[in-house]
């Protein structure tokens, strides 16, 4: 079989043929364009998987490696920090260096990391590992989100790649929570971190060979430097103020302050202020963190629900996240495009926001003594509304992107998406265990206080998602043809993503 060409970075991308352009190369074109697409979605496959695998594996880690409390906390935290600081800096070297560079880069170093993650053998090696693969993963999410934007400029096309791309780091939580589970009890919880050998392994050689190099800007081109130091600085004090119950907030308040001054005078800004003027870009972008908050929070608490109340083990705990993925999979891959087209992308959205709401909704009465089937099921069939959720959300925040602005956005969207995982796990976690402990202290078995805590953090997270809700019926608006669409006719400049 022949193999599909690389996409071209400096050429036009259109479906529809030319005069001089052979028809059999059309279907070629539209292969390759979908390939690439699988291979972004792969790499983005086991970045997600490694956010939620691990969350399973916690109790074993802890007993294996002689941790306290406050150091299982950083097996997550050593990841999140650096991934959530990095992605904007990260996206702007994708511009400058070239997306393609940056994104093999994040790969090995990803892939590299979780060797060592695999083999490690004491708390300081697990964390330092951690710590690296935050970096190799806020590499390849930063450029990956552009270069979807700019491989499908027909917005038909687009809607269903966002809604394979939202599939992708949905449902791809949902399978890290059952892999982990499986890998955990049946092998050890080192297979958590080598299942990402083969899957690195896998991913590099096809991006090599479909993507085009494209050489960038070059370092000395629109290197807001003193920008970039403002923000990854403020970015990851702020994500380690979050997970370390606001410590040092105010420094990150006042980096990030610094940022917003530099951006409305610098010559060349890393992020215009321009951009977040538009309703959809600012309303699209906060919605979607407190979603993701809510959801990321979700999915952490209710492991540890299955596994400390209704005693589970983690192979269980993860296959009782399986109809979750599911969900997903049908709203996503089979109903959001379709939607889309035929009532707009803001209707899409408010009803996956309402369908999770309900969900976590169920939640908030959750008893000690409960049941999966009665209890658990009903929410984990409606975490499908993320599927319309994420592919609508995505779809508005990128929309008023012009040309030269889709790295830009798809850097923000990338940002706000971690960040408001780190804020939806620090938060919900650190108020299930206030609530738990005060109930302990009254008089409470051990079972009735994890479960009340458990409940009071679903209540906070019904309540973000209903904040969702309101903002994206105040605030965001159905993209005009005219913006929906992403031109075909990109320059290198255009395509590689920025930030």
């Amino acid at each position: 079989m022949t193999q599909p060409e690389p996409i071209r970075s400096d050429t036009p991308r259109s479906d529809t043929p030319r005069h001089d352009t052979p028809r059999s190369a059309v279907p070629d074109e539209h292969r390759t364009r979908w390939a690439a697409l699988a291979v972004l979605c792969t790499g983005t496959l086991m970045i997600v998987l490694d956010g939620t695998i691990v969350t399973v594996a916690l109790p074993t880690i802890q007993n294996d490696l002689h941790l306290t409390a406050p150091g299982l906390a950083w097996v997550m935290n050593a990841y999140l920090i650096p991934f959530g600081g990095l992605l904007l800096l990260a996206g702007r070297l994708g511009d400058l260096v070239g997306r393609r560079r940056v994104l093999i880069a994040g790969l090995v170093l990803f892939t590299a990391a979780s060797l060592l993650c695999g083999i490690a053998t004491t708390s300081a090696a697990l964390i330092g590992a951690r710590l690296l693969q935050g970096v190799g993963g806020a590499l390849t999410a930063a450029v990956s989100l552009g270069m979807i934007t700019r491989l499908f400029p027909d917005p038909r096309e687009l809607r269903r790649a966002f809604a394979v791309y939202g599939f992708t780091g949905s449902a791809g939580a949902s399978v890290g929570l059952a892999l982990g589970g499986i890998l955990t009890q049946e092998l050890s919880w080192h297979w958590i971190f080598f299942i990402n050998l083969p899957i690195g392994l896998a991913t590099v050689a096809p991006a090599l060979r479909l993507l085009r190099a494209d050489r960038g800007l070059g370092l000395r081109h629109g290197a807001d430097l003193p920008g970039a130091l403002l923000v990854t600085s403020g970015l990851m004090l702020g994500v380690y103020a979050i997970v370390d119950h606001g410590h040092d907030a105010w420094l990150a308040a006042l980096l990030l302050l610094g940022f917003a001054v530099r951006q409305a005078t610098a010559a060349d800004p890393l992020l215009p202020p321009r951009l977040l003027r538009s309703r959809n870009v600012s309303g699209a972008n906060l919605v979607q963190a407190l979603t993701v908050a809510a959801l990321f929070g979700f999915q952490v608490l209710i492991a540890q629900y299955l596994q400390h109340v209704l005693d589970l083990g983690p192979a269980a705990t993860g296959l009782a996240m399986v109809p979750a993925a599911l969900s997903i999979a049908a709203f996503s891959l089979g109903l959001a495009a379709r939607f889309i087209a035929r009532y707009g992308e803001r209707a899409v959205l408010l009803a996956g926001l309402l369908m999770l709401a309900l969900g976590l909704g169920l939640l908030t009465r959750l008893p000690a003594h409960g049941h999966y089937l009665s209890d658990v099921l009903p929410t984990v069939l409606l975490a499908g509304g993320f599927g319309l959720a994420i592919t609508a959300v995505t779809t508005l925040g990128m929309a008023d992107a012009g040309p030269s602005d889709a790295g830009l956005v798809s850097g923000l969207l990338n940002t706000t998406q971690q960040v408001g995982a780190a804020l939806g796990v620090a938060v919900t976690g650190t108020l299930a265990t206030a609530r738990s402990t005060r109930l302990r202290a009254v008089g409470d078995t051990a079972t009735a206080a994890l479960a009340g805590g458990y409940s009071l953090a679903f209540t906070l997270a019904t309540a973000l998602l209903l904040t969702a809700l309101g903002l994206a019926a105040a605030l965001l608006r159905n993209p005009r043809p005219a913006t929906a669409q992403v031109p075909a006719d990109s320059t290198t400049r255009d395509l590689a993503p920025t930030v």
